[in-house]
């Protein structure tokens, strides 16, 4: 088995030791993706509504590059800051999953790398 690094302009460059994505025996294992916009390197403003909605954008497109989509998505980890954003993300988070939705875990966490930040996602896909 070998492993495939992706990497994409169209979302936030890796800010440590860590690949935006690594395709293994025909999955892509997405690192977790905070609310960064690609172009600016800076945090989205808004809610947890906007937060999120940014945070499956960067998927998306690291998806994109991996030659997959969130259609393609098994399971996905959503880390919270409060639990009381949960309500917020996933009214977000069912527009992208309208049918035969991912595995989900949802955890809080007490903090998140990216000072503001109030969800990260991580993703498995298939190709």
């Amino acid at each position: 088995m070998s492993k495939i690094v992706i990497q994409t302009p169209n979302a936030p460059a890796a800010v440590a030791t860590y690949s935006q994505a690594i395709i293994a025996n025909g999955f892509v294992f997405v690192a977790g993706q905070v609310p960064l916009v690609p172009e600016t390197k800076t945090l989205v403003e808004g809610d947890i509504s906007d937060q999120t909605r940014r945070v499956l954008e960067n998927i998306s497109a690291i998806l994109q590059a991996a030659g997959t989509s969130l259609a393609n998505a098994v399971k996905m980890t959503v880390f919270l800051t409060d639990m009381n954003d949960f309500a917020g993300m996933n009214e977000v988070y069912a527009t992208y999953f309208t049918e035969n939705p991912p595995a989900r875990s949802t955890i809080q966490v007490a903090g998140l790398p990216l000072a503001g930040a109030r969800v990260e996602i991580e993703a498995i896909a298939y190709l």
